[in-house]
């Protein structure tokens, strides 16, 4: 996984909803794209990263597009290390991010 680009676009999201507090749709749009394509690449790649180099911060953004990663991989193993981050981000650990899980699972095809 390209974890500098991936913080990269993160850092462009974080801005855009500063700036425009979520209400530039293409703006946001982009961001989550390229997101998406990134942790997509290589699912164990990212899962790697999810399990020993991502923060708590970065958890919650990609929060937003977990079950479309889910969706363009099709990997239970993602999922399955979604639900296994709740002991690694115990404070953030509430019942959206449950949520979020629950519609990642709800895109697999098995």
């Amino acid at each position: 996984m390209y974890i500098e680009k991936f913080r990269e676009v993160l850092k462009e999201r974080r801005r855009v909803c500063e700036e425009t507090h979520d209400e530039w749709e293409y703006g946001v749009n982009q961001c989550f794209q390229e997101e998406i394509k990134i942790l997509s690449k290589d699912i164990d790649s990212t899962i790697k990263f999810l399990k020993t180099e991502c923060t708590e911060d970065e958890y919650s953004w990609i929060s937003e597009i977990m079950d479309d990663v889910a969706r363009e991989t099709q990997s239970r193993k993602f999922v399955d290390c979604l639900k296994g981050l709740k002991s690694k981000f115990p404070k953030t650990w509430e019942e959206d991010y449950k949520r979020c899980i629950i519609y990642a699972e709800g895109e697999l095809r098995d």
